[in-house]
C-alpha cells in the first residue's frame, strides 16, 4: 500500500475541521478520490481520532484496513470491489461464482436498498455509521433515486461520503443535498516527490506524470501495471507505423484512451501549443486538424463500445489502421 500523498492528508485535515453529514467529493480521475474517501470514514469511525485522521492502532482501524468493519457500508460497482479487494454481499458472490451473471459495472439497485436497510441499524461499536460510494457517478437514476430521501434525513448518526470522477453525470437532487469538495491538483514538484518516494526513479516519475497528464495517482498505478516509459514514448511513431503490437499490452478502453491523448496532443501541437501527454520530440508531425478532429469524434464512438465482447485483436487492429490513416492525413 503506498504512503498516503500529502495533498491527500492535507485535504482530509480541511474536511475533517468542518461539519457535514454528507460530502460530495469530485474532480477529474486519479486525484484521488477514493483515498480521501476512505481517509475520512477511517476518521469517522475511529476509536481515537485526530485532527489528522484515524489512529491507525484501534480495532476500529483494523476492520476498516481489513474490509470487515460492521458500521461501514462500501457502495461500488461489483467489477471495482473485486479490484480493490473487497467483498461482495454473499447473495451476490453467489450469483457470480455459480455463472448467473457477470459482475456489475454499475452501482445496482439491491445494493442501495441494503445500504439504506444498514442505515437504519444501530452502531455496532458506538461510533456511528459511514456509507462510501464511489464512484458515484455509477449510480443509475433508479440507485439514485432509492438513496435520496435517506441522505437527506439520515437515520441516527450515519454519515455519507460520495467520490465522483464525473459529478455532473449525478443527479441534481444528489449533489444538493451533498456538501461538495474539489479535489486540489499537486503541483508538479510535490506530485514528483511523491512518486519517487513510492520507489520510482526520477527519469521514470517524470516520463509517467507526463503520460498521465499530471496525475500522480495514475502515474503511480501505470507504473505498477508495468507500463514502461520507453514504449509510451515510442507509442506515436510506432502508430505512425502501422504496428499493432504498440497497443498489444492494453485493453480495448485503455488502448482507446492511449490515442484519445495522442489526439489531444497533436491538436495542442498544430495549435502551436504544448502537448501535455508526450515529450514533443516523440510525436509525428501533426496532420490536418480536421482529420484531428474527425479522430477524435471517432474515437469517442469507440469509448462507448469499449468493453463490449468485440474480438479484442480485430479491434486493436482497426483502432491501429485509423490511427495510421489520420497520421498520414493530408486534408
Amino acid at each position: 500500500m503506498s504512503a498516503l500523498a500529502p495533498w491527500i492528508a492535507a485535504q482530509r485535515d480541511q474536511l475533517l475541521a468542518q461539519r457535514g453529514h454528507a460530502w460530495l467529493l469530485q474532480g477529474p480521475s486519479g486525484l484521488g478520490q477514493f483515498e480521501l474517501a476512505l481517509e475520512l470514514v477511517r476518521a469517522w469511525l475511529c476509536d481515537a481520532p485526530t485532527p489528522h485522521g484515524a489512529c491507525g492502532q484501534c480495532g476500529s482501524c483494523h476492520a476498516v484496513a481489513v474490509h470487515t468493519h460492521a458500521d461501514l457500508c462500501v457502495l461500488m460497482p461489483e467489477t471495482v470491489m473485486l479490484a480493490l479487494g473487497w467483498p461482495l454481499p454473499e447473495k451476490a458472490q453467489s450469483e457470480i461464482d455459480d455463472k448467473k451473471r457477470k459482475p456489475s459495472r454499475e452501482i445496482r439497485v439491491e445494493a442501495m436498498r441494503d445500504a439504506v436497510e444498514f442505515c437504519q441499524r444501530t452502531s455496532a461499536r458506538g461510533r456511528g455509521k459511514a456509507v462510501l460510494v464511489y464512484p458515484a457517478e455509477q449510480m443509475n437514476t433508479i440507485t439514485a433515486n432509492a438513496l435520496l430521501k435517506t441522505l437527506e434525513e439520515p437515520p441516527g448518526d450515519t454519515r455519507f461520503v460520495l467520490a465522483s470522477e464525473a459529478a455532473h453525470l449525478l443527479l441534481p437532487t444528489i449533489r444538493s443535498r451533498c456538501l461538495g469538495h474539489t479535489l486540489h491538483w499537486p503541483d508538479e514538484a510535490q506530485a514528483l516527490q511523491w512518486l519517487q518516494a513510492q520507489g520510482l526513479a526520477p527519469e521514470v516519475a517524470q516520463a509517467q506524470l507526463r503520460a498521465a497528464g499530471g496525475r500522480a495517482q495514475d502515474a503511480l498505478a501505470q507504473a505498477h501495471a508495468g507500463r514502461s516509459p520507453a514504449a509510451w514514448a515510442q507509442l506515436p511513431k510506432a502508430l505512425a507505423r502501422g504496428e499493432v503490437a504498440a497497443l498489444a499490452d492494453l485493453t480495448p478502453a485503455q488502448a482507446i484512451n492511449a490515442l484519445q491523448k495522442l489526439c489531444h496532443d497533436l491538436q495542442a501541437s498544430a495549435c502551436g501549443a504544448a502537448p501535455r501527454y508526450f515529450a514533443a520530440a516523440d510525436l509525428p508531425p501533426p496532420p490536418p486538424l480536421l482529420a484531428l478532429a474527425r479522430w477524435a469524434q471517432a474515437l469517442t464512438r469507440a469509448a462507448r463500445t469499449a468493453e463490449h465482447p468485440f474480438n479484442t485483436g480485430l479491434m486493436l487492429e482497426a483502432l491501429v489502421a485509423q490511427a495510421r490513416q489520420t497520421l498520414h492525413s493530408r486534408h
